[in-house]
C-alpha cells in the first residue's frame, strides 16, 4: 500500500497530470495482490507462525535419533517384562548380552595392540603387563570359541551345543558369559583345583632329593619341603637357593616324569590329558609366558593391581582373603 500512495502521491504533489503507463499500473496491481496475500513485507518483522525448512542431513539425524529413543524405550519396557515374568531366563540374557559387548570390546583393544606393535616393531615380552595379560587371555578366548565352532559344524550340532554350554559353562564358556556367582564359584574351583595339586608336587620333590648330586642342593631342598608341609611359606631367597637345581638333571624340564608334568600342569591350570610330549611343550610355553609376566609386572609394581585383577589372575580362595599367597611356579 505505500508503494502504491507514493507512486500516486508523486504527481498530485508536483501538479502533473500525467497518467502511470500500463506497465506501472500491471507493475501496481501485482503489488496490491502481493500485499493482500500476506506476502513478506520489505521492513516488517518475521512471521511467527513460518516454519523452518530443515535440510535433508538434519532430518535424516533427526529421524535416526528419534528411532533411537524408540527403541530403547522398547528395550526397556522388555527387559522389566523378563525381569518380572522370566527372572531366570532374564539373568542368563542380559548375562549373554554383556557379554558379547565384552568380548567385542576385547577384540577391538587385541586389535588396536597387535597394530602398534606391527608398526612400532614391538615384540610381546615387550608389552606393559596390562597389554601382555590381555593378548595371554584373549588367545585363550579365542581358542575356546574356535572349538565351539568346530563341534557345532555338523547339521543340527549347534542344538546339542548350546546344551553343552548351558551343562558345562566353565569348560566351554569364556569368563564374560559367566554369571556372578559363577564368577566366584569357578574361582573357588580353580583355587581347590591348585591346592590339591600342591601335595602330590610335594610328593614328587621329596622322592627326587636323594637323586640330587649337590649336596648343598639337596638340603636346601629338604628344608623347603619341611617348611611347606608345616605351613610356612617359604623366603624368596630359599626359593632362590635353588634356581640352579631346577635347570639340570633331574628337576629339568626335559628330565621330568608324566606324572609329575600332569601335577604341575593342574597346578597351572592347564590340561593334563595330553600326550607327554604335548605336555612338555606346553609347559615350556606357559611357562615362559608367566616369566614374562613377572618380569612386566615388576616394572609396573604390585602395589598397582586392583582387587579385581588379583582375584581373576591368581585365584582366590580362603587363604587369599586372609592374605596368603603361593609363590609362582
Amino acid at each position: 500500500m505505500a508503494l502504491s500512495w507514493v507512486c500516486w502521491a508523486r504527481p498530485a504533489l508536483w501538479g502533473s497530470a500525467v497518467t502511470p503507463t500500463p506497465y506501472i499500473t500491471r507493475r501496481l496491481q501485482l503489488v496490491r495482490f502481493g500485499l493482500a496475500w500476506g506476502a513478506p513485507r520489505l521492513f516488517d518483522p518475521p512471521c511467527r507462525s513460518s516454519k523452518l525448512h530443515l535440510s535433508p542431513k538434519a532430518d535424516v539425524k533427526s529421524l535416526i535419533s528419534s528411532l533411537v529413543t524408540k527403541t530403547k524405550v522398547i528395550s526397556g519396557k522388555y527387559h522389566r517384562f523378563l525381569d518380572r515374568h522370566f527372572p531366570r531366563f532374564y539373568v542368563l540374557y542380559t548375562t549373554f548380552m554383556k557379554g558379547l559387548q565384552m568380548s567385542w570390546a576385547d577384540a577391538k583393544k587385541a586389535k588396536r595392540i597387535k597394530t602398534n606393535m606391527w608398526k612400532h616393531n614391538i615384540k610381546f615380552h615387550q608389552l606393559s603387563y596390562r597389554e601382555m595379560e590381555h593378548l595371554r587371555q584373549f588367545r585363550r578366548d579365542v581358542t575356546k570359541c574356535l572349538f565351539l565352532g568346530i563341534i557345532s559344524i555338523p547339521p543340527f550340532a549347534n542344538y546339542l551345543v548350546f546344551l553343552l554350554m548351558y551343562l558345562f559353562p566353565r569348560q566351554l564358556l569364556i569368563k564374560h558369559f559367566w554369571t556372578p556367582k559363577q564368577q566366584i564359584d569357578f574361582l573357588e574351583i580353580y583355587h581347590t583345583i591348585r591346592k590339591q595339586s600342591h601335595p602330590e608336587i610335594l610328593c614328587y620333590l621329596e622322592k627326587i632329593i636323594p637323586h640330587i648330586s649337590d649336596a648343598g642342593l639337596q638340603w636346601h631342598m629338604t628344608e623347603l619341603c619341611t617348611k611347606v608341609q608345616r605351613g610356612t611359606h617359604p623366603a624368596v631367597h630359599d626359593i632362590l637357593a635353588l634356581r640352579e637345581g631346577f635347570s639340570k638333571h633331574p628337576l629339568g624340564m626335559n628330565h621330568l616324569h608324566t606324572l609329575q608334568m600332569k601335577a604341575l600342569s593342574r597346578a597351572m591350570l592347564l590340561t593334563p590329558h595330553l600326550p607327554s610330549v604335548l605336555l612338555r611343550h606346553r609347559l615350556k610355553t606357559h611357562t615362559t609366558v608367566i616369566h614374562q609376566l613377572d618380569k612386566a609386572l615388576a616394572k609396573l609394581g604390585i602395589s598397582q593391581l586392583t582387587a579385581q585383577e588379583v582375584k581373576s589372575k591368581r585365584g582366590v580362595g580362603p587363604g587369599w582373603r586372609s592374605g596368603c599367597r603361593f609363590p609362582a611356579a
